[in-house]
């Protein structure tokens, strides 16, 4: 994963991270990830292609009970070499098939505005929810607004 993940952010990929980016930048992120997950908070979705690890992404439930139907989407991403082909639509799919199952009804994530992934979330049965304009700083003088959208499941 922590390769895919660097990859993905050096191809120029909204994962948290800006270009350039090495392991040493990721894994600190990538290991509160999985001890969120090893504390059983969520789970994490693999997408192989051909056998070959092709993407990921997180899917942590809250732990409080009033919103223990509902499970945030984190650092979904596909590696370049996958991108185009519909592994994204496939490996978000598939995280909702899974959070359903689990008994989850909704599913909850952000993204970084100016990216063009707007119309692939919506595409995928998400519903723009609300924005925090500017919260992004990307460089100085580019600010992109986190865009929330929604899931229902």
């Amino acid at each position: 994963m922590l390769s895919c993940w660097v990859d993905v952010t050096n191809a120029g990929g909204a994962v948290g991270f800006l270009p350039p980016a090495g392991p040493a930048d990721v894994r600190p992120a990538l290991d509160r990830h999985l001890a969120d997950l090893a504390a059983g908070a969520g789970f994490v979705g693999v997408l192989r292609v051909d056998g070959e690890r092709a993407g990921f992404g997180f899917v942590i439930g809250s732990v409080n009970p009033l919103f223990r139907h509902w499970a945030t989407v984190l650092r979904l991403q596909v590696h370049p070499r996958f991108q185009g082909r519909g592994a994204g639509r496939a490996l978000l799919d598939g995280l909702a098939d899974l959070a359903r199952a689990d008994g989850l009804e909704f599913l909850h994530l952000t993204y970084r505005d100016g990216m063009g992934l707007g119309r692939f979330y919506e595409s995928c049965g998400f519903v723009e929810v609300g924005r925090h304009p500017g919260s992004i700083r990307v460089a100085p003088g580019d600010d992109r607004d986190s865009v929330l959208m929604n899931r229902k499941l």
